[in-house]
């Protein structure tokens, strides 16, 4: 037997409660609401503009991910950040458009520098002749992209690759990275902290990880990805130095 169709009742339901729950999200994530500030029930209700049932289930969503917590006869308090779930996409997403985004940016890459580089070493020992292949061809096609400067299709194809040497390494753990690293890259080009047309080093590169893995080079394979890691911190910083001194020019 099929399971019905949601009505229209259920398919504004689910709209509203998703656009406040976005709403309130990137206000905790930007520090509108600061650690330790309370929320009224009655005083949301009001500035979104829904219903307590509402509300009631937002906060849920927000609490599932460590943002808030319900406190008996003082109202919804807002949690510091470190007893948020970062590894949560959504929360990601949030701190991402906030203004501390390149701290969030710096953060997430050096994470990234502690994982990737032994993802690329597991998988020189451990990726699929058919994965190896591909990673050589997606390697060509982001120097292409890049050479061209398809914004876009560079993202794309940058997600792909870093995604295909997460899960080429075997371990099911790094292979779970890599909607993370997914955000990272999308927030890095979105939010400019991407150069407008990646450096040749950057691009080559990434062919010496998909080489070296093809090659079965542990070694090299490590010290290329290391290399991608610590290049795209040193870039996020002089981009950010460059738009700190135009935000300062008169």
């Amino acid at each position: 037997m099929e399971t019905p169709a949601p009505g229209p009742t259920d398919i504004v339901f689910s709209g509203l409660h998703a656009s406040v729950v976005d709403q309130m999200g990137l206000a905790i994530g930007a520090g509108v609401w600061a650690s330790g500030s309370i929320m009224r029930i009655e005083e949301l209700e009001e500035r979104y503009g829904v219903s307590r049932s509402v509300i009631r289930e937002v906060l849920r969503v927000l609490a599932s991910m460590g943002m808030v917590e319900s406190r008996r006869r003082v109202g919804v308090q807002v949690l510091p950040a470190t007893e948020w779930n970062l590894y949560d996409r959504q929360i990601i997403r949030w701190r991402l458009a906030s203004p501390g985004r390149v701290v969030q940016l710096r953060s997430l890459t050096e994470l990234r520098t502690a994982i990737e580089p032994q993802a690329a070493r597991l998988a020189a020992l451990r990726a699929p002749l058919a994965d190896a292949s591909e990673l050589m061809g997606l390697a060509g096609k982001l120097w292409a992209a890049g050479q061209n400067g398809d914004t876009e299709l560079f993202l794309k194809l940058d997600i792909q690759f870093h995604h295909l040497v997460l899960s080429s390494s075997g371990n099911e753990m790094f292979g779970k990275l890599n909607s993370l690293v997914a955000e990272v890259l999308t927030g890095r080009t979105h939010y400019g902290m991407m150069p407008e047309h990646p450096h040749e080093e950057a691009l080559q590169l990434h062919v010496d990880v998909a080489s070296a893995i093809q090659r079965g080079d542990p070694v090299d394979a490590h010290k290329a990805m290391l290399a991608i890691m610590e290049r795209a911190i040193d870039e996020m910083a002089t981009l950010w130095d460059q738009k700190a001194q135009k935000q300062e020019s008169p």
